[in-house]
C-alpha cells in the first residue's frame, strides 16, 4: 500500500464548494479537520483515493475541483521539495528534481523526463486501481506542475499540451479553457508537453548553491525512504508476492511502482542491478523459505516460485543452491 502526504487532503478540503460537508471525511483518515498540515504526516494512497472520490460527489462543482485542487498549489507548501523547485536554473532543473526526489511527498507518485523533439513531456506514473478517485488525483497533480512551473518561471508560462490517459470527465472545451492549451484523453501517458523554449527559460529565483543545498537535504531524505526499503528489496518482494500466477513481467512490476518499464530498467541498471537478476533472486528466496517453513510438496512450491514443471523448478534449485530441493529440505 503506498503513502501520500496529508498536505494534499487539506489542499483538496480547501477547495471544496461552499457549502459542502467535509469534516467527517478528513476525521476518516485519522487527520484533524483543524490542522497543523504537517507534509511529512501520511495517508495510505487507497484511503486518499477513496476520499477524493467521495468528496467529488458532494461537490455540485466536482468537475473543476481537481484544477482548483492543483491551482492552489504553492511550491513553498512542498518543503525542501517546493524550495528546490523554485531554486533550479530553469524548468529543465525544476522537472529533474521531481524526477528525481518526486518519492518524498508520495510513494506511489513517480515524475519522469522524457525529452522529445523541441520539447520534453513530465510524465506522471501514479501506482493505483484506476479507481475514480485516482483519476482524480491524477488531474490535481497534472494541474499542480502546470501552476507551480508558471509561479517560478521567468516567462509566461503556456504548456504545448497536456496528456491524460483516462477519457474526459466532462467538456473538453472546459478543461482546455482551464490549463489554456489543449488537452488530450485516451492517450499513452498523463503529463505536461512544453517547448525547448520553455524548458530553458531562466526560474525567477533560479540560483545554483542554494539549489544545491537543498538538493544535498534532499538526497537525505531519499537515503531514509531507500534504507526502509531499497528499490531492488521493492522489487523482489513484489515479484514473490506474484509469483504464483506466474513470473511477472519488468512492465507490471514497474506499474505496480508507478513508473515506466524503462524507468524501472534504468533505475535498476544505475544500482548494479538487472530484472531478471531479482526475479531469480525472488524465486530463489521464495523457494528456501517454502521448503524450510512449509509441508508443501514439491510441485506446489515449484507452482507458487512460478515454474510450469517441478522438473524445471529442480533444475534451477540446483543451479541456485547447489543441490536439489529435496536435499536442502532434509539439511
Amino acid at each position: 500500500m503506498g503513502q501520500i502526504t496529508s498536505l494534499y487532503v487539506y489542499k483538496v478540503v480547501s477547495q471544496a464548494s461552499e457549502g459542502v460537508e467535509t469534516r467527517d471525511l478528513v476525521e476518516d483518515l485519522g487527520l484533524d479537520p483543524d490542522g497543523p498540515i504537517d507534509p511529512a504526516r501520511m495517508v495510505s494512497s487507497e484511503d486518499y483515493y477513496r476520499f477524493f472520490a467521495r468528496l467529488e460527489e458532494r461537490d455540485p462543482e466536482g468537475l473543476a475541483l481537481p484544477w482548483r485542487i492543483g491551482g492552489s498549489m504553492r511550491a513553498d507548501e512542498y518543503g525542501a521539495f517546493g524550495l528546490a523547485w523554485k531554486s533550479a536554473p530553469d524548468l529543465r532543473g525544476s522537472f529533474s528534481r521531481a524526477e528525481r526526489y518526486g518519492r518524498v511527498l508520495s510513494s506511489v507518485e513517480v515524475f519522469e523526463l522524457e525529452r522529445v523533439e523541441d520539447g520534453a513531456f513530465l510524465t506522471l506514473h501514479k501506482e493505483g486501481d484506476g479507481s475514480r478517485g485516482m483519476l482524480l488525483s491524477n488531474e490535481a497533480s497534472i494541474a499542480a506542475v502546470r501552476v507551480m512551473c508558471a509561479q517560478v518561471s521567468a516567462e509566461p508560462f503556456r504548456a504545448k499540451a497536456i496528456h491524460f490517459m483516462h477519457a474526459p470527465r466532462g467538456d473538453v472545451a472546459a478543461y482546455e479553457a482551464h490549463f489554456g492549451c489543449p488537452v488530450h484523453f485516451g492517450e499513452q501517458r498523463d503529463a505536461v508537453l512544453v517547448s525547448e523554449d520553455t524548458l530553458t527559460a531562466p526560474n525567477l529565483l533560479g540560483d545554483a548553491t542554494i539549489a544545491g543545498f537543498f538538493d544535498r537535504h534532499l538526497e537525505q531524505e531519499l537515503a531514509s525512504i531507500e534504507e526502509r526499503q531499497t528499490l531492488d528489496g521493492q522489487v523482489k518482494t513484489l515479484v514473490a508476492n506474484a509469483l504464483s500466477e506466474g513470473v511477472p513481467t519488468v512492465s507490471s512490476i514497474a506499474s505496480d511502482m508507478g513508473m515506466s518499464a524503462r524507468t524501472l530498467q534504468r533505475r535498476l541498471s544505475d544500482e548494479g542491478f538487472s530484472f531478471q537478476g531479482l526475479v531469480d533472486a525472488a524465486r530463489q528466496g521464495l523457494a528456501k523459505q517454502l521448503l524450510c517453513e512449509t509441508d508443501y510438496g514439491l510441485a506446489e512450491i515449484a507452482f507458487l516460485t512460478g515454474f510450469s514443471e517441478q522438473s524445471a523448478f529442480t533444475r534451477a534449485f540446483k543451479r541456485w543452491a547447489g543441490q536439489t530441493p529435496g536435499s536442502f529440505r532434509k539439511a
